[in-house]
């Protein structure tokens, strides 16, 4: 049995900076700044994004960690408003929709999840390119644990709970766009795979070893090949 996470941002689905928007209005209608512009977001868990751009700002922790589900439901509602005035805001990776069928029709592979995304804001992204959220069975998400390396430990707890058997970290892999996604579960010997849909190039991303890395999805069967090597 293999267990195959994905990212979403820059992976599955890019949204054209959509989600950064979104998390500035809120941060700014919640503490008043929208942070440094300057900040990557990319492998990074939307609660951590919010937490070190305040803390970058001058909010003491206290006060962040008071308000954080403040910043959430305003940064899910914004994600909504802009999806809805711009429904091309948000566009499907290419080669996706193939890869996750021939995936999905492999008795010894399920499908989920791992992205720092929280859950709200999982779905959000994937309904504005038409991806049905119910394919993803094993998940985990950055409203688990704002600590990305974290996320494989409890995606696998998941996967423990729905097969009812061991899953050791060599039956997940962990497809991403950024060296977080291929570092995350090296803990427990996940295997990753990195994408150049990204905002990191090819060979930026084998600097980090990961299992394979492509340009595109779009080969599937070099992916799939990849995925159950």
């Amino acid at each position: 049995m293999k267990i195959v996470l994905f990212d979403i941002d820059g992976t599955l689905l890019w949204t054209d900076g959509t989600g950064r928007r979104s998390m500035e209005k809120a941060l700014e209608k919640v503490f008043g700044f929208t942070g440094d512009p300057s900040y990557r977001y990319d492998g990074k868990t939307d609660r951590q994004i919010a937490r070190e751009q305040m803390l970058a700002a001058g909010v003491d922790d206290p006060s962040i960690t008071a308000r954080m589900d403040d910043v959430i439901d305003e940064y899910v509602a914004g994600l909504y408003a802009e999806f809805a005035t711009d429904p091309e805001a948000a566009k499907m990776c290419a080669g996706i929709p193939e890869l996750l069928d021939a995936l999905e029709s492999n008795p010894d592979v399920r499908l989920g999840l791992l992205t720092g995304n929280i859950e709200k804001g999982a779905r959000c992204k994937l309904q504005a390119v038409g991806i049905d959220f119910d394919r993803f069975r094993i998940n985990a998400f950055g409203c688990d644990n704002a600590d990305r390396p974290e996320l494989p430990g409890i995606a696998r707890q998941r996967a423990v709970e729905l097969l009812g058997t061991h899953v050791k970290g060599e039956q997940m892999v962990i497809i991403g766009d950024t060296p977080a996604d291929i570092q995350c579960g090296r803990s427990l010997n996940v295997r990753s795979i990195g994408v150049a849909t990204g905002r990191y190039g090819v060979s930026e991303l084998s600097t980090h070893n990961p299992t394979a890395v492509f340009e595109t999805l779009e080969d599937t069967d070099a992916v799939v090949s990849a995925i159950l090597g």
